[in-house]
């Protein structure tokens, strides 16, 4: 396998840790619906899907979740490690949406190289700059947008992944995705297929309208 594809920084590091890296990486695979990783207890090192798709959410004591966001091919995700970053205290689960190929990189050689490597080093401050940036564009969301609002986003986002107008989806799993619960998230999706927006029928969304729904999913509370 060609890390260099994988890794941004694999050419700006010495032949020792090219090899020490190659010799580290395990590929591992997970079916649809397993949970990856358990939160701050649970630090499995870090997880680069090679395909598939992975959720990282957040869960409250009652069972409540909501996506915080998700990970494609090449996509590294930090915070399945988040025991080696300094002062970080992000309280996450993973869970794969799709059935996923990732490679796995062991805490103590990444943390190694975050050490040694000012470009590894550099790499990862960005990398969680970025993550921080994507859940506060959700607290942005949750702040600023009505649930309808939030429930067409999703449903466009979705379609636009399957690159299909035909969602296949539970009421409960939009609720965990966007925080909120079942039978709320039933209403909306019912006032939808009143408006002549969406089709509903079990285990599966029909999109009807796309045009009136992206529409939708621009409206916020100001």
């Amino acid at each position: 396998m060609d890390l260099k594809e994988y890794f941004p920084f694999w050419n700006q590091l010495t032949p020792k840790q090219q090899q020490t890296l190659q010799i580290s990486i395990h590929k591992k695979t997970f079916s649809k619906g397993a949970i990856l990783h358990y939160g701050l207890e649970d630090c499995v090192g870090l997880l680069l899907p090679v395909s598939g798709q992975l959720r990282v959410y957040m869960a409250s004591e009652e069972g409540k979740e909501i996506t915080l966001y998700r990970l494609f091919e090449r996509d590294i995700c930090l915070f399945s490690a988040s025991c080696m970053l300094k002062n970080i205290m992000f309280d996450v689960c993973i869970q794969a949406e799709q059935d996923t190929t990732l490679l796995h990189i062991p805490v103590e050689i990444y943390k190694n190289l975050m050490e040694e490597s000012l470009a590894v080093a550099h790499y990862t401050n960005e990398l969680m700059a970025s993550r921080f940036s994507d859940v506060m564009w959700l607290v942005d969301q949750i702040l600023n947008k009505k649930l309808d609002t939030r429930v067409a986003a999703f449903l466009i986002e979705e379609s636009q992944l399957t690159q299909s107008s035909e969602i296949h989806v539970t009421h409960e799993q939009i609720a965990h995705h966007l925080g909120s619960v079942r039978e709320v998230v039933t209403r909306m999706l019912k006032y939808f297929q009143t408006e002549g927006l969406v089709a509903l029928t079990r285990g599966s969304i029909k999109i009807i309208d796309e045009k009136k729904l992206k529409e939708l999913a621009l409206v916020s509370l100001k």
